[in-house]
């Protein structure tokens, strides 16, 4: 593949070429050395990167849909999203194989679309049972609005780990003007997932009508970190679709947002360690909470890399905390070094969060990322080749913003065997934007079509 260097942007026809990784992975007894290799030839794999060291991959999206009962103001979907059919359960079985050929147990796989939760319970469930027969873990990426307790206990039973609800302005949910509003969908949310075995996590798109409110919302959520245990800001990006197109430069970069999330939080947050792939695309940092208490969770840098190095050659399920909790303190007995750095860094924590800890709060633990997705015509190489969120395409694994760079060509390519026959076809060829009925366009076309509509009458 020929490919420009990072200062400069991927050509169409780079983007066209940058193919997804294979049925099969090129190194099925390292299955890390991809991702490592591509760290390594841009300095990036130092003591801090987690990225090809403690894991192969961040997470694949497996998108079982490309229907959704919302029209986002920055949508990334296609605009044939309304007229492809939902992937089969027997091409979704062999997708979720190659995923686990290609990273192996304990990944996390985000069942998404579209909104899955337009797929029937008995898919979704079938779905999270394939995932956990390979040892896999799954979360389902929803709005929210289908996602209903029956569904989510029907998953929960099945194996789903943890949910995922995107709830912010660009949505235009009817009767809601700014993200505080939104709270109560917010609380809905939680409310509807209580009790269950799952972690709770939220994303939230930010452009410029939301970015004032970000403290206030990073604030309820760490006020709500007893049930929260993630949540994700993800900057505004040009995918060639939607309504909203190019960024506000000025006001909204990754130092901005970090900023606002300092100010909501009240803590000098770090997005410096660890890292999770590139630092153009990922910040990453945790704080922990007891009541009104807070403090940042890595502010020791030598202790962690110590930890980090030690537990990366054991190898386990960093999605879960406990475990990665329970390991590192057995490790800690071996280590004196580390031993020492433990208690040390456990005491400092149990200082700051005082107040909470006397008034009988319980201690939790709220993850905070920030992901700055690429416009779809301004893919960096470097970006690209080190990216550690993939989409399980028919033909592997591919980088999600190199994916949505050339959607409409991904998801209505056909599904063939080994010899050519379509074994099924997501967009017969006649098929074109131009002859859908309205119900059935999303962002610009849909408004052009309103407003024609409105003009006739």
């Amino acid at each position: 593949m020929n490919v420009q260097q990072k200062s400069f942007y991927l050509s169409p026809e780079a983007i066209k070429d940058f193919k997804p990784a294979g049925q099969k992975p090129a190194h099925p007894n390292d299955l890390a050395k991809p991702l490592r290799t591509n760290m390594q030839k841009y300095n990036m794999f130092v003591p801090e990167q987690l990225a090809g060291r403690t894991f192969p991959v961040a997470c694949v999206a497996l998108e079982i849909t490309q229907r959704c009962n919302l029209d986002c103001t920055l949508c990334y979907l296609s605009d044939l999203a309304e007229a492809v059919k939902d992937v089969p359960l027997f091409e979704l079985e062999r997708r979720i194989e190659m995923i686990h050929a290609h990273y192996g147990d304990n990944t996390n796989i985000q069942i998404t679309g579209g909104d899955p939760t337009l797929r029937s319970i008995p898919d979704l469930v079938k779905i999270v049972k394939l995932i956990k027969s390979r040892n896999m873990r799954s979360a389902l990426f929803t709005n929210g609005i289908k996602a209903s307790r029956e569904m989510l206990e029907a998953m929960s039973e099945a194996g789903l780990n943890d949910v995922v609800f995107h709830v912010d302005l660009t949505q235009e949910r009817k009767g809601f003007q700014n993200e505080k509003a939104l709270n109560e969908i917010r609380l809905e949310y939680i409310n509807r997932a209580e009790g269950l075995p799952l972690r709770v996590m939220f994303n939230t798109t930010v452009f410029e009508n939301n970015f004032n409110e970000i403290p206030m919302l990073v604030s309820f959520f760490a006020d709500n970190a007893d049930k929260i245990d993630l949540t994700s800001f993800q900057l505004q990006a040009d995918t060639g679709r939607g309504v909203l197109r190019e960024r506000n430069e000025q006001l909204i970069t990754q130092e901005s947002v970090m900023q606002q999330l300092r100010e909501g939080t009240g803590l000098d947050l770090n997005y410096d360690f660890p890292l999770i792939g590139h630092s153009d695309c990922n910040k990453y940092t945790s704080i922990m909470v007891s009541g009104k208490s807070r403090t940042v969770l890595f502010d020791d840098r030598a202790f962690f890399n110590r930890l980090f190095d030690m537990l990366a050659k054991v190898g386990d399920n960093w999605a879960e905390p406990n475990i990665v909790i329970r390991k590192a303190m057995l490790k800690s007995v071996t280590s004196p070094a580390l031993l020492w750095g433990g208690m040390k860094f456990w005491l400092k924590k149990a200082w700051a969060l005082k107040t909470g800890l006397i008034r009988g709060n319980g201690l939790h633990r709220l993850n905070l990322f920030i992901h700055n997705f690429m416009d779809a015509e301004k893919l960096e190489c470097e970006r690209c080749e080190t990216c550690v969120f993939m989409v399980a395409t028919a033909d592997g694994p591919l980088s999600m913003c190199v994916h949505n760079a050339k959607r409409d060509q991904m998801i209505s390519q056909p599904v063939r065997d080994n010899s050519g026959k379509v074994l099924w076809n997501p967009l017969p060829e006649e098929l074109h934007h131009k002859n859908l009925p309205i119900k059935k366009l999303k962002g610009i076309l849909r408004r052009q079509e309103d407003f024609k509509r409105q003009r006739r009458t």
